[in-house]
């Protein structure tokens, strides 16, 4: 019994202890800067709406943090995933990609939509309304597909 008790009394102070190591938030302080993708293309409000509700807290600069994301290892593990995907798609960041990038991620964008990748399940456990329906995937699809045009083809090596 007693070593059950010095168990959890060492656990308890581990999750106190942990609470004085926040996770860093990264948040621009502008919400669309110049290379935002809906700054450079034209983007319609349904697709902003989209974008705002199921994309951008992971693949912009603009993530909202839930309350939750301050309780530790919780915000560690957010982060981490905000980190990884703005690593693989940063849509504040869009303007800054070569155009061969910039095709390649378009046409990611519109492979996981379609195949329902994204937004991530996990995700989509606290954020049920990011969830796309058949109409926002249609919607958004379109979208990238039609961003292309505006993008210059990669020069021939």
């Amino acid at each position: 019994m007693r070593t059950s008790i010095k168990i959890l009394a060492v656990l308890g102070l581990v999750a106190v202890g942990i609470q004085f190591f926040p996770a860093s938030r990264t948040a621009s302080a502008t919400p669309f800067g110049p290379s935002d993708i809906t700054v450079l293309y034209p983007t319609p409000p349904e697709v902003k709406t989209i974008l705002a509700k199921s994309c951008y807290d992971c693949h912009s600069d603009n993530a909202r943090y839930p309350w939750y994301a301050r309780v530790q290892p919780v915000g560690w593990w957010m982060q981490y995933h905000i980190d990884e995907g703005r690593r693989e798609l940063n849509f504040s960041q869009f303007g800054t990609y070569a155009p061969k990038r910039a095709l390649h991620k378009l046409d990611e964008v519109v492979k996981e939509t379609k195949a329902g990748s994204m937004p991530l399940t996990s995700y989509l456990l606290t954020h049920r309304d990011a969830k796309l329906s058949a109409l926002e995937i249609e919607q958004l699809v379109a979208w990238a597909d039609g961003i292309r045009a505006h993008i210059p083809a990669p020069a021939a090596p």
